[in-house]
């Protein structure tokens, strides 16, 4: 008790109030962190992709299953490459029909990695790419995805 007032004289004295004081958090691990390149606010740089429905409608059936195939495949190999962190299809039918977090600092760096999409390369989707700041942790979801995961959706 006699150090929590004196620590309240100490701020009246300074003219420190609670919300100049910083937090400390007692769960910090520096060494975690610093492994997922988070900054003082365990956050880092990614890029976001929003797929949007592309020019090109394709309508036979077989070329569009192979398509997608690939499409899931490519998906599959940049999430073991470690480049994409979060990938999935909005459920609504609408324009933009799913996102890519890439686990890259530019744009420049998302874009060469969408064009190796062979649903982007034929048309079907289009993408529209956007610097994104978020937790540190997003990397670890492709690791702990594998553990959930009992049937891949590129099989």
């Amino acid at each position: 008790m006699r150090k929590l007032i004196l620590a309240a004289i100490l701020c009246l004295m300074f003219g420190y109030t609670h919300a100049q004081t910083p937090a400390i958090n007692t769960q910090y691990d520096a060494v975690l962190a610093k492994k997922l390149g988070a900054d003082a606010y365990g956050m880092k740089k990614y890029v976001m992709a929003f797929l949007k429905t592309g020019p090109t409608k394709i309508t036979d059936k077989a070329k569009s299953s192979e398509i997608l195939k690939a499409h899931l495949k490519n998906i599959q190999k940049l999430a073991d490459d470690g480049k994409l962190v979060v990938a999935g299809p909005f459920m609504d039918g609408k324009e933009i029909e799913g996102i890519f977090i890439f686990d890259v600092t530019t744009v420049e760096e998302a874009r060469t990695l969408t064009e190796t999409d062979p649903a982007i390369k034929a048309g079907v989707f289009t993408m529209e790419l956007r610097p994104f700041y978020c937790s540190a942790a997003l990397v670890e979801i492709p690791g702990i995805h594998k553990k959930l995961e009992k049937k891949s959706v590129s099989e």
